[in-house]
């Protein structure tokens, strides 16, 4: 494998610029699009020093890996490419969530230069100083004034916090990335609007707990453009919603005041999108995680937003199999799917990680248990999700093209985000740009995907 500072959506590497012929990096970014904006940060505070970023282990001078530790497969993996960078290169760096546990990782591989836990930006790019010092002047190098990005022009992740103030009961990330700290809202409207000036098209508001964001700041009023903005969700979604772009909410928490936001959805100030993690709908398990415990009033809730905003999606995550579900609460989350009608859903088998409290619960469910209640469950989505996108046969939808291929062009309805829901499939559309966005009919339909033609 190479070296790769890429788009994961399209596998191929990023090319860099060369900013000045002295050092080399070598960057993977592993995990979700919060440690994506972590690497754009280290990454354009390196090419603005002049670094070349190379997409090649053979070809830096250094390789920076941004790891994952939220479960188990993504600590593997991130051990597993730690591995691969040293063998492959030799001279490497650890950062990002899984950096926390240092013991952990230097048990593994002890030859790792360095260390360091996540949004540890002036920390990783000082060792790289170390390793590869700079030798010329940092001004000489311009990168674009939205910084060096991961993701493809026409969509940028926009972070508007770090850490979370809740303590659920199998999340580490806490210990991770600390307390909630939310960004001021006028710097973050700027570098929305940075980003919409120079092509992208939609921005995917993201945090650890979009919904808490500006508490710790006791919603402080900010300035953006000369006026007046309260550090706060609504306020934000209201100006993200002037800039001409598509604007998504992921992460949502569901506190109260996140009803007052459907309206702007209804207005199509924001898209009509919400990404919900529930993680389960029994009163004893949702205690147990430490997360409300209110899936009836949750259902009343869903219900209003749908009446407000009848094109409103809903995306949410679950875990099966967490400690002490039984049965009947496992047919609790079942009737409440039906109920709720989600229309995008992932599940996870819940599996112990160290440091989380739910490891010490008694109960702990069996493996092949765990498995037969996922496959139960997510039977019940498909069936949901394949009778939801049926329904969108012959009915036009507006799509933003991701890729174009041999075969046609790949892009996403208003209902789906980037790598983890369904896309639109047009073949023979070649013509077509990334960024690109149309007014399509929709032909066919499976339980994740669609298939359609443009429309004059």
């Amino acid at each position: 494998m190479s070296v790769q500072n890429h788009d994961p959506r399209e596998g191929q590497p990023m090319d860099g610029k060369p900013g000045g012929a002295h050092g080399k990096v070598g960057f993977v970014s592993l995990g979700c699009p919060k440690n994506t904006v972590d690497s754009e940060r280290i990454l354009t505070q390196l090419r603005a020093e002049g670094y070349d970023i190379v997409p090649s282990y053979n070809d830096a001078d250094v390789v920076i890996v941004n790891t994952c530790g939220f479960i188990d497969s993504a600590v593997q993996e991130s051990l597993d490419t730690i591995g691969e960078a040293l063998a492959e290169n030799g001279k490497v760096l650890v950062t990002g969530c899984l950096g926390a546990k240092e013991d952990d990782i230097r048990e593994v591989h002890p030859n790792v230069l360095s260390v360091t836990g996540p949004h540890a930006y002036e920390q990783v790019v000082n060792q790289v100083h170390e390793v590869a010092p700079p030798k010329h002047d940092p001004f000489i190098s311009l990168v674009p004034d939205t910084g060096v990005k991961l993701t493809p022009k026409h969509y940028a992740y926009l972070k508007i916090s770090e850490g979370c103030n809740h303590s659920c009961s199998f999340c580490i990330i806490p210990s991770f990335r600390g307390k909630l700290a939310s960004r001021p809202v006028g710097q973050v409207l700027s570098e929305a609007e940075r980003l919409v000036k120079n092509g992208t098209k939609e921005l995917l508001v993201i945090s650890q707990d979009t919904s808490a964001y500006g508490v710790d700041l006791k919603y402080r009023t900010d300035f953006w453009n000369g006026k007046p903005v309260k550090t706060r969700m609504k306020e934000l979604c209201q100006e993200l919603g002037q800039l001409d772009a598509w604007v998504r909410m992921h992460y949502v928490y569901p506190y109260p005041h996140v009803d007052d936001i459907i309206p702007l959805m209804a207005e199509n100030r924001i898209l009509p999108y919400l990404d919900i993690p529930f993680q389960h709908a029994s009163p004893s398990v949702l205690k147990a995680m430490k997360r409300p415990a209110h899936s009836e009033k949750v259902l009343e809730r869903i219900h209003k937003w749908r009446e407000i905003c009848p094109d409103i999606t809903l995306r949410s995550t679950f875990i099966v199999g967490f400690p002490g579900e039984t049965e009947a609460d496992f047919q609790m989350l079942l009737d409440f799917m039906e109920e709720a009608q989600l229309d995008r859903v992932g599940a996870f088998q819940y599996s112990n990680v160290d440091g989380a409290a739910s490891k010490e619960l008694p109960d702990q469910i069996d493996e092949a248990v765990k498995q037969a209640r996922f496959d139960r469950f997510m039977a019940v989505q498909q069936r949901i999700s394949a009778a939801k996108l049926q329904a969108k046969v012959g009915k036009q939808v507006e799509v933003i093209i991701d890729e174009v291929v041999d075969e046609g062009a790949v892009g996403r309805t208003k209902a789906d985000a980037p790598d983890i829901d369904g896309q639109v499939f047009l073949d023979g559309q070649t013509h077509l740009k990334p960024g690109d966005i149309l007014t399509a009919e929709v032909e066919e339909a499976d339980e994740y995907d669609l298939w359609a033609h443009p429309v004059a």
